[in-house]
């Protein structure tokens, strides 16, 4: 028999449910300190440095816009602008034909999970180590490569002179990255409905003619991620250049952030180098915002 009074039952229906705000900022505050710490701190940091001359010796003193004055007449810098863009275009361009055709392929042929982490493997791999292993494959004297296209032809080809170096090490980062990309890609292609091929089927469409008039258009919004994504990595190469070339040979691979490491942490010149990562940030935004528009990547034609 219960003992519970009419006035206790209804006190307790009219009880308000446990709040869980205090438990979710309890999880996300971990992720909000490094955020803060490593992110957002060092961002302001950067900003006021660049209006500044700081070398770690002396106290940083307010210079104004002479960083960015400097900028805008530093050859190199505008040399390094040139050489970035070239890599970008050459590993956009690669990068993202090859990772649509392997994620058809998967999508069409198999779909193993074996065949993904295999796909996937490269990745695995961090920046340095690639660059180091394909330095020996491709080096002049001691490469694999070379050596077979010695044996075959009589000469050899230096990979990193001043006309192949940016391809080479646009490719060395395609082979480590774009089985990532076709990841991504083949994500998209499983949320593309079935039926969709079946009436293309019926109507006597080719394959050919299926993947640009189903496949391209209702994988826009994955592409269009992906470009996003591989833009902004793209203009942020720094290890492979680092291990491979440093730079050279005469500025040939010196991309803008190994001009922003040099300057900051071989001249100690740290208010020009965060000048132009300022500016590499307002650049990379701007890049964002105009492809995002562009490839209308917030809508699809699923709906």
């Amino acid at each position: 028999m219960s003992t519970s009074t009419p006035v206790a039952r209804q006190s307790r229906r009219q009880r308000k449910p446990r709040s869980d705000i205090k438990l979710g900022l309890a999880f996300i505050l971990p992720a909000t300190i490094g955020l803060v710490a490593f992110y957002i701190w060092p961002l302001i940091r950067g900003i006021w440095l660049s209006f500044t001359e700081y070398n770690l010796l002396t106290p940083e003193e307010f210079t104004g816009l002479d960083n960015y004055k400097r900028m805008a007449q530093d050859d190199t810098f505008w040399n390094a602008v040139v050489v970035t863009v070239e890599y970008v275009v050459i590993n956009i361009g690669l990068q993202t034909v090859l990772a649509l055709l392997i994620a058809v392929l998967m999508q069409r042929l198999t779909q193993s999970t074996f065949v993904r982490s295999i796909v996937l493997t490269p990745y695995l791999v961090s920046n340095v180590v690639a660059a180091m292993l394909w330095l020996w494959i491709l080096d002049n004297t001691l490469g694999v490569t070379n050596q077979l296209l010695e044996s075959l032809t009589g000469s050899k080809t230096d990979f990193f002179s001043s006309s192949l170096a940016i391809p080479t090490i646009a490719i060395i980062n395609v082979w480590r990255h774009v089985g990532y990309t076709a990841l991504l890609i083949f994500a998209g292609l499983q949320s593309i409905p079935s039926t969709v091929y079946e009436a293309g089927k019926m109507d006597g469409a080719s394959e050919w003619r299926m993947f640009w008039r189903i496949t391209v258009p209702l994988l826009r919004p994955i592409l269009a991620l992906v470009l996003i994504m591989t833009m902004i990595g793209s203009f942020q190469v720094f290890d492979t250049v680092s291990v491979a070339t440093q730079g050279g040979p005469v500025n040939a691979t010196r991309v803008l952030q190994y001009y922003i490491y040099d300057m900051a942490f071989g001249r100690f010149q740290f208010g020009y180098a965060s000048a132009m990562a300022v500016g590499l940030l307002l650049v990379l935004a701007a890049i964002t915002i105009l492809q995002y528009r562009m490839t209308r990547a917030g809508e699809t034609d699923l709906d």
